[in-house]
């Protein structure tokens, strides 16, 4: 399986994971998120991707407020930036927003190990799935994401789950 855990496999990917790599690279952003195990998570890494897709870096911080001062000293000047607190799952999470070159950009923290939080389990789940499922499965899910579906309903409908969609595909089994 692909290690998510660095961004080295977008290096040798389709030319938005390549472009990727260089906006990260250049910017040295996931360096200067390090203390917090930055990992780029979403659709991007797992080629699901749509043409307004962002990059989602989840973080795991420790203090809440020296992580919020990090994201504001690091990228307060960065083109639309804005950062919120707001409680995800029952977790306090701080998300930030800004924009490099074209990209928009989402630093997604949470006082969890970043294995652990629903955004990385989910892309190792979809990413397993797609593995399984094929290239024309890939193909279905990109096409309901340029309908308006979100990733994880996109894959629930593929799939037959019911209930919650994003509940569901973290029980799923491959």
């Amino acid at each position: 399986m692909t290690d998510f855990t660095t961004i080295d496999y977008l290096k040798n990917g389709n030319s938005g994971q390549i472009q990727t790599y260089e906006i990260l690279t250049q910017h040295k952003i996931l360096d200067d998120l390090a203390e917090f195990d930055p990992i780029l998570a979403g659709t991007i890494p797992i080629h699901i991707d749509i043409e307004n897709s962002d990059l989602d870096i989840i973080c795991y911080w420790k203090n809440k407020v020296e992580f919020v001062e990090k994201l504001n000293i690091t990228f307060g000047s960065k083109d639309n930036y804005t950062i919120r607190e707001a409680l995800i799952d029952n977790q306090e999470s701080i998300i930030a927003n800004f924009k490099i070159a074209s990209f928009e950009i989402e630093i997604f923290g949470q006082n969890i190990p970043t294995k652990e939080q629903n955004a990385y389990r989910h892309m190792v789940i979809e990413y397993q799935i797609l593995q399984s499922k094929g290239e024309n499965f890939r193909l279905e899910i990109v096409k309901l994401k340029q309908n308006g579906y979100k990733t994880e309903p996109a894959f629930a409908f593929l799939l037959g789950l019911k209930g919650d969609p994003y509940s569901e595909l973290l029980k799923y089994e491959i």
